[in-house]
C-alpha cells in the first residue's frame, strides 16, 4: 500500500458569503501531493492548476496567500479532467494523508459538484497527519498548530514557500517520517462525507482507551437520541453494557454528554456530537472514553452548568410576564 499526501489549495466567492454558490462554498484550484513508498519515501509528485468555472475572481484572502492570478488559471484544464488525472495517478492500493480534515472534505464536494462518481459510497479510513502531530507531541489535545510550525519543531529545511499544494504536500510527507507506523494506525481517522445509509453499515472502531461509532442519518436529533444503539453507553475495552450514573444531556444541541461506569474498567465518558447534513438530517458521531474521577466529576460539573442556567432562562423568563 501507498500514502498519497494531499493538499488542495481554493477559492471562495469574492462578493461575501451571502452571495456564495451554497452547493460549493470553496472551488478548488490546485491539487498538489505526494506519492509514499511503505517505507514513507517519496516515489513521485502531482501538481495541477485548476481553472476555476464558479468564481472568477480571486477573494482578497486567497489572492494575497497564494500569489497567483487569474491570468495563471485561465488555460488550465477544468476540475473533473484535473481530478480523473489525480486518481489514474494515485493507483490502485493506497491511503489518503493531510494536514487536517477539511481538504478531504472539499475535494468530495468538489466532485459532487461536478457529477463526478464519489470517492467511496460510504465513510473510509484516512491519516490526519496535524491530528497524529497533536496527539503525540503536543501537551493540549486540543490545540491544532500550522502547518509551518510543526516543519519548525523537527527543524526540516524549508526549501519551498508554504501555502501551494505540492509543496504543503512535501512538507507533510516530510512530518510522517518523524511517526512511527503504530503510532499512524492507533490515530487514524474516518472521513464522514458520505455517511453509512442503513443500520448495517453504521461504523463502529475501536482504540487504545476509547471507541467511536457513526450513525445512519436521522429525521431530527431527538430522534437520533432516541435510538437504542446512539444512547448506549458500552465499554471500550470489555464491550458490556456500562451503568449510567448521568444519563445524556446537553447545553446547546450540538454536543451531549453522559456518563457511565463499566464495574471491570471504571468511569466512561460519553460524548455525542451531533452533525447536521445539507439536506437538514442528522447523523451522530459518538466516542466512549475511559476517564479518570477527576475527568468524570467534570462531567458532572458540567451538568450542574447546564441546570443552573436553564432555572435561570426560566426565571428571567417568567419576569417577563
Amino acid at each position: 500500500m501507498e500514502y498519497i499526501v494531499l493538499d488542495l489549495e481554493w477559492n471562495q466567492c469574492p462578493y461575501g458569503k451571502d452571495k456564495e454558490n451554497k452547493k460549493l462554498p470553496f472551488e478548488i484550484i490546485e491539487i498538489g501531493a505526494v506519492k509514499l513508498n511503505s517505507k514513507r519515501e517519496c516515489v513521485d509528485k502531482f501538481s495541477m492548476l485548476v481553472k476555476p468555472t464558479v468564481y472568477r475572481e480571486f477573494h482578497y484572502y486567497t489572492k494575497n496567500m497564494l500569489h497567483l492570478s487569474m491570468q495563471d488559471l485561465k488555460n488550465q484544464e477544468s476540475f473533473p479532467v484535473v481530478m480523473e488525472k489525480f486518481l489514474n495517478w494515485c493507483g490502485e492500493d493506497y491511503i489518503f494523508c493531510t494536514w487536517g480534515s477539511s481538504d478531504l472534505m472539499e475535494l468530495q464536494r468538489n466532485m459532487e459538484y461536478h457529477d463526478m462518481k464519489p470517492l467511496a459510497e460510504a465513510p473510509f479510513k484516512y491519516y490526519d497527519i496535524q491530528k497524529i502531530y497533536t496527539m503525540l507531541f503536543e501537551d493540549d489535545k486540543k490545540v491544532r498548530r500550522s502547518l509551518e510550525y510543526a516543519v519548525d519543531r523537527f527543524d526540516i529545511l524549508k526549501t519551498a514557500a508554504f501555502h501551494r499544494a505540492k509543496e504543503d504536500a512535501v512538507y507533510t510527507g516530510r512530518i510522517m517520517q518523524y511517526i512511527r507506523l503504530d503510532d499512524m494506525e492507533h490515530h487514524y481517522s474516518i472521513d464522514t462525507y458520505h455517511r453509512p445509509k442503513n443500520k448495517k453499515s453504521e461504523v463502529y472502531a475501536l482504540f487504545d482507551n476509547y471507541s467511536k461509532y457513526i450513525s445512519r442519518e436521522f429525521a431530527s436529533k431527538e430522534e437520533a437520541m432516541a435510538d437504542r444503539e446512539v444512547a448506549s453507553s458500552r465499554c471500550c475495552l470489555c464491550g458490556k453494557n456500562a451503568r449510567k450514573k448521568i444519563r445524556w444531556f446537553s447545553g446547546n444541541g450540538k454536543i451531549y454528554l453522559c456518563q457511565a461506569y463499566c464495574e471491570h474498567h471504571g468511569f466512561i465518558r460519553g460524548k455525542v456530537r451531533m452533525k447536521k447534513t445539507d439536506s437538514g438530517r442528522f447523523y451522530v458521531i459518538k466516542t466512549l472514553k475511559l476517564v479518570s474521577e477527576e475527568e468524570a466529576q467534570m462531567i458532572r460539573d458540567k451538568q450542574n452548568e447546564v441546570r443552573k442556567r436553564r432555572r435561570e432562562k426560566r426565571k428571567n423568563m417568567g419576569t417577563q410576564f
